[in-house]
Parts: C-alpha cells; sequence; structure tokens
C-alpha cells in the first residue's frame, strides 16, 4: 500500500487538470459546491447528462478536505490505487499464499494501464476501486467462504460502481463460470446449493446502493416535472446507457481495436509472457482448476463485452486487468524458475528491469506535469479577463477549459449546441461592453482580423477576443431564447 502511494501519488502536488475528462470533471464538482445541485450534475449552468454523479461527489468531498480543488481531482484514484492494491495482495493471499499475495499487488501496480489510469483525474481511476472491491467480496464468498457479508459488500460496491459509470456491475459476471464450475463440479470453488433467496438479496443491496442517487432524483423529478429534469433523466437512465452501448456515436472502432490497439501495450508486461502463461493455464483449465477457469472466464467476458460495442477508448477494459493479474500471479514462481533456474545472472538482469521499470514510473510522476506546464486554457481565460476588464464574455465552441479556467461571467448557447461566430456578432451588438471568444479559423465571416487580439491556442484552435469595434457588418443571426450565463463566485484561477 506504501508503494502504492508512492508511485501513484508521485508528482501530486504538481498536477494540474490537462485533458477535456480532467477539466469537466473538476468543473461539475466545483459547480456543484457552488450551486448546491447534487443530483442533477451541471456544466456552465446547463444541465451535465452524461454520467451519474458519485465521482464528481468524491471530487467536491476532497475539495472541502484539502481545500485545493486541483489535488482533489486526483485523490479518488490515488485511494482506488492503495485499496485496490490491498485488495489483490489480500484475495490471493487467501486463494494460494502470501508470496503470490506480494507478485499480485506488485503485477497490479507494474502494469502500464494503472500507470496511465490511475495518474489522471478520470472516472476509470474511481471506478477500479468498486470494480476490485465487487471483485474482492465476490471472490471471498466464492473461493474462500461462503461469506454472505463479503458477497453484499460486492453488491454495494457495484451499486456505488454503477453510479459512478454505468458499467460498475461488471464484477457480477464472474457469476457465470462460476455457476458453471460448480455446475461440473470444479475444484477451488465453493458450492452453495439451495441459496437462491440468499443470492437474489444480493441484487436488492445493489439496488439499494444506486438508490442513494437515482431515488431522490426520481422523486424530485415526479414532484416538480421539470422539462429539463425529465429530459436529464431520460438520456442519464437511457441515451448513455444502452443506446450508447449498443449505437455509439462518438469513439467507433472495430471489433479487433483491443486486441490489437490496447492490451499488446497497455497490458505490459503481463502480455510479454503469455508464450508461457497460455499452455500454462490450458494445463489447469484441463485440470478443471476452477479458480483460473472464473478468472480467465470474467476477464474474457468482460473484454468482449467492450468489444461488442461500436464505441471503445483505451481505458474500457481497465476493470478485466484485476482478473488478470489473480490469474497470472500463481504462475509467476514458475516463470521465475523456468527462466533463471540455471542462469543466476539473468535473474539479476530481471530483477534490475523490475527495478528500473518501477523507478521509471515514480520519475514520469515528477517530469510529466513539470513538461506539461500550464493548460492552455488558464492562460487563455486569465488574458480574456484583462483584456475585458472582467466584463461578460460570449464563448463560441468552447470546451471545458474555458469554462473551468473562466475568470469573469461567461454566456454561452449550450455545450452541445456550439455557437457560431454569427451569434457572437448578433449578441456583441445587443451587448457593446462585453467580449466574445472565437475561433481564429471562424472570425473572418464576422470580424475584422486587425481589431482583434489573439490569446493563444489549445490543441484545437487559435483563439481571439474580439469585441464590437471588430464587427464587419457581415453576419446576422437571431439570438436563441435560451441562453446560459456562468460565473464563479471563486475563479479557480487565481
Amino acid at each position: 500500500m506504501l508503494l502504492a502511494l508512492v508511485l501513484i501519488g508521485a508528482g501530486l502536488g504538481l498536477r494540474q487538470p490537462m485533458n477535456v475528462d480532467e477539466e469537466r470533471f473538476l468543473g461539475v464538482a466545483l459547480e456543484m459546491l457552488q450551486n448546491g445541485a447534487w443530483f442533477i450534475p451541471h456544466r456552465a449552468a446547463e444541465i451535465y447528462p452524461d454520467k451519474p454523479p458519485l465521482f464528481m461527489w468524491a471530487i467536491a468531498l476532497f475539495t472541502q478536505v484539502t481545500g485545493s480543488a486541483k489535488l482533489a481531482l486526483f485523490l479518488p484514484a490515488l485511494l482506488a490505487g492503495v485499496v485496490s492494491t490491498a485488495c489483490l495482495y489480500d484475495l490471493a493471499k487467501r486463494m494460494w499464499n502470501r508470496r503470490i499475495g506480494v507478485i499480485a499487488a506488485l503485477l497490479f501496480l507494474g502494469t502500464y494501464q494503472t500507470y496511465s489510469i490511475l495518474r489522471v483525474g478520470q472516472i476509470d481511476g474511481f471506478l477500479c476501486l468498486w470494480t476490485v472491491l465487487g471483485l474482492y467480496g465476490i471472490g471471498r464468498h466464492i473461493f474462500t467462504g461462503p461469506s454472505w457479508s463479503w458477497f453484499y459488500l460486492a453488491c454495494a460496491a457495484m451499486g456505488f460502481g454503477i453510479i459512478s459509470k454505468g458499467v460498475g456491475f461488471l464484477p457480477a459476471l464472474v457469476l457465470l463460470p462460476y455457476a458453471y464450475a460448480v455446475r461440473k463440479g470444479w475444484h477451488g470453488v465453493v458450492a452453495m446449493p439451495g441459496r437462491a433467496g440468499a443470492w437474489l438479496l444480493g441484487l436488492l443491496v445493489t439496488l439499494a446502493a444506486v438508490s442513494v442517487w437515482l431515488l431522490p432524483l426520481l422523486i424530485s423529478t415526479l414532484i416538480h416535472k421539470d422539462p429539463a429534469t425529465v429530459a436529464y433523466v431520460q438520456e442519464i437512465l437511457f441515451k448513455q446507457t444502452a443506446q450508447r452501448y449498443t449505437n455509439a456515436w462518438a469513439h467507433q472502432e472495430p471489433f479487433w481495436y483491443f486486441f490489437v490497439k490496447v492490451i499488446p501495450k497497455y497490458w505490459l508486461p503481463i502480455v510479454l509472457a503469455l508464450p508461457w502463461l497460455i499452455p500454462a493455464w490450458r494445463k489447469q483449465l484441463l485440470k478443471h482448476d476452477g479458480r483460473a477457469l472464473i478468472l480467465l472466464g470474467w476477464v474474457a467476458l468482460v473484454v468482449l463485452f467492450f468489444c461488442f460495442s461500436s464505441g471503445k477508448r483505451k481505458i474500457y477494459i481497465y476493470p478485466a486487468l484485476p482478473g488478470l493479474v489473480l490469474a497470472t500471479a500463481p504462475l509467476v514462481p514458475w516463470l521465475i524458475r523456468r527462466w533463471f533456474a540455471h542462469h543466476p545472472s539473468r535473474r539479476r538482469v530481471f530483477v534490475g528491469v523490475c527495478v528500473l521499470w518501477f523507478g521509471a514510473w515514480f520519475a514520469r510522476g515528477f517530469i510529466e506535469p513539470v513538461k506539461d506546464g500550464a493548460n492552455p486554457h488558464e492562460t487563455i481565460m486569465r488574458s480574456a479577463e484583462e483584456l475585458s476588464a472582467g466584463s461578460d464574455l460570449f464563448i463560441v465552441n468552447w470546451r471545458e477549459g474555458h469554462w473551468l479556467f473562466a475568470r469573469q461571467p461567461i454566456v454561452h448557447t449550450g455545450f452541445a449546441n456550439d455557437s457560431s461566430v454569427e451569434l457572437a456578432a448578433a449578441w456583441l451588438r445587443k451587448n457593446p461592453q462585453a467580449r466574445a471568444l472565437v475561433p481564429a479559423d471562424d472570425a473572418p465571416r464576422c470580424f475584422d482580423l486587425e481589431k482583434a487580439t489573439a490569446l493563444g491556442a489549445t490543441s484545437r484552435e487559435n483563439w481571439l477576443l474580439v469585441s464590437t469595434d471588430a464587427d464587419n457588418g457581415k453576419c446576422q443571426a437571431l439570438i436563441p431564447k435560451t441562453l446560459y450565463r456562468f460565473a464563479w463566485q471563486k475563479p479557480l484561477a487565481q
């Protein structure tokens, strides 16, 4: 656990929100603290419908505890890493022995995908906490049990996982290969016949955990019948779950994407041992080892679950990694004997490579934040406030970083409804004291570039600050009835 703190926490105080996910989730959490709308997240005064709120609650809690929002963003994943390391160690120790527990913990911490996910402020790091707690509780029950209390704890963890990200139920897939192993009489698992009621109670526990957020939301929706809230409930319960899985509108990749683009890189170094691991796993399955069947079966089910969705990102299959680690750990002593028994010098090289691997991970934690520097959105929004004397700022084709680092009131037509430079020109005519932030590529349609001020660039655009003086009179547009205005009571960039 101390090693997990050192590796995952390296450079913690230097890190900044740098990508759209980090900017979005930190902004939503801070807006919750400001407006008190805990059950319906908002993004710049507009309802944010993409994810349930538990992760944002965690960021808000850590912000209150630490007093630093930029630090709080990364603490949920750090907590997840420490707890997951402890759970994998303890479960492997109970299933095999202490040595295998230590190996499982080191494999988890040493896998590249752990580094790439638990070091950033994204939901998937927080989801890891609930996934591993679910796997641990079910594992205590079916491998070393029966232990219904641990099973119900796992069910509660899955419920909290669901209100962090919809796929929090994934540990329950373990029960499919478990049912097969029990039916076929495989060894290494605990059969619990005649307990259908106790198993079903786990579903109620999961629903109770989900209800911590969902029940107040539904009650409020039924009482007030606000159209925006009703639309949010429909969006979060249907479009962002089933529809997003069956008919994704972003990150579309072919079926084999994870096998070709993700696993070979992000499951290093385990994938390097697959030529030896696969035959060894095959022998375990031929010997009817239920532990190997359940763990490998779960890994396969999780990966295939995401393969069948048209929308894929490299982070999606991370929940399968703890199962792969547990399936691999008991074979590592055999692998080391096979590789190095007659070559002591190679063993020393292997130990040196391992130390170098973890050392590089630790060092990179300090190098990356310094190399990345300040978020360009922060620089742009600081300049915009200084040049416009804090007046209202109409933002066009904006990203979460503009909102997160805003130091003055911002006005927009909605995140999904990208504002156009035509709207910016029309709005400025009605608000001549204000300014607009527009992309440089689109600006010439409506504004004189010689009267615009360049503020800098992000990964998407070069940005210009314009006023009514820069209006070239060529653009006409109707201002929509719905405009959002948002201002931070305490701007993040100070």
